[in-house]
C-alpha cells in the first residue's frame, strides 16, 4: 500500500479507527463498492462515515450496511438515500471464504477504510475480525502503552 501512498489520486475518505480496538483483525480484504454518481461527488467532498457500519454476505452476494454517504444537495431529484446498502465487489472465491468465516467461524466483516486508489476509483478495506472482551481491550492497551514507555527510556538513554 505504500505504492498508494505518494500516487496524487490516493485519497483517505473514510477510516473506521475504532475497528482495532474493538476487534482483533484476522485478515483484511480490498473490495470495491457500487455506488451512484451522487454518491460519488459526495466522497470527493469527503462526507461519509463508516464507524457503524458492517459488511454481511446475503444471497451469495457481499454487502455494505449501515454505511453512511451524505446527501449531494446539488443532486435534487437524482441523490441517494444516506445509509442504503451498497453491494461490495468481490470474486467468488473470496465471497466464499468470507461466507465461512462469518457463518461457521463466528468472525465478523468490519470495515477498516474508505479511500479513492491510484485510479481514483473508490475502495473498502474489510477485515475478518473476531470481537474483543473487556480484558483483551485492558491487555492492548496495557501493551501499547509499556510499548510506549519502552521507547520513550530507549530513548533518552
Amino acid at each position: 500500500m505504500a505504492k498508494d501512498d505518494d500516487s496524487k489520486n490516493y485519497k483517505v475518505i473514510a477510516e473506521n479507527r475504532r475497528a482495532r480496538y474493538d476487534y482483533a483483525i484476522e485478515s483484511d480484504l480490498e473490495v470495491g463498492i457500487m455506488l451512484t454518481g451522487s454518491e460519488v461527488k459526495s466522497l470527493r467532498v469527503g462526507q461519509s462515515n463508516i464507524a457503524e457500519s458492517y459488511a454481511s454476505v446475503e444471497g451469495g452476494e457481499l454487502w455494505l450496511i449501515n454505511g453512511y454517504i451524505a446527501a449531494l444537495s446539488r443532486a435534487g431529484v437524482f441523490g441517494h438515500e444516506e445509509r442504503r446498502r451498497r453491494k461490495l465487489l468481490v470474486k467468488s472465491r473470496e465471497l466464499a471464504r468470507l461466507w465461512q468465516a462469518t457463518a461457521r467461524e463466528g468472525m465478523t466483516l468490519v470495515p477498516l477504510v474508505m479511500y479513492f486508489n491510484h485510479r481514483g476509483m473508490v475502495k473498502l478495506k474489510i477485515a475478518v475480525a473476531k470481537g474483543k472482551k473487556n480484558h483483551d481491550k485492558r491487555e492492548t492497551s496495557a501493551a501499547r502503552d509499556w510499548n510506549r514507555q519502552k521507547a520513550r527510556l530507549l530513548k533518552q538513554g
